[in-house]
């Protein structure tokens, strides 16, 4: 009897969704960080309405793969089907 046990890597899908979500997250963590800093420092809010926008456009972009993909196999179904 053989007990073998298979190791089943990462796929491409699984790394690139970690590194949406990580990079998204730093993005994130660090604009909150620039807001907050400028409430210490300044007394007033440490983003500007481009800095906000800017963001929030970085953070649409870094999953816009997964959207592209949806909107690919949503294709292919139909195509197929």
């Amino acid at each position: 009897m053989s007990d073998t046990v298979e190791k089943k890597s990462e796929g491409a899908k699984d790394v690139s969704l970690k590194s949406m979500v990580i990079s998204a997250v730093w993005i994130g963590a660090l604009s909150i960080l620039k807001a907050f800093w400028g409430l210490i420092s300044e007394k007033t809010f440490g983003l500007t309405m481009n800095e906000i926008v800017l963001s929030g456009v970085i953070m649409a972009a870094i999953f816009s793969p997964v959207y592209l993909s949806i909107i690919l196999d949503k294709i292919r179904d139909i195509k197929v089907g």
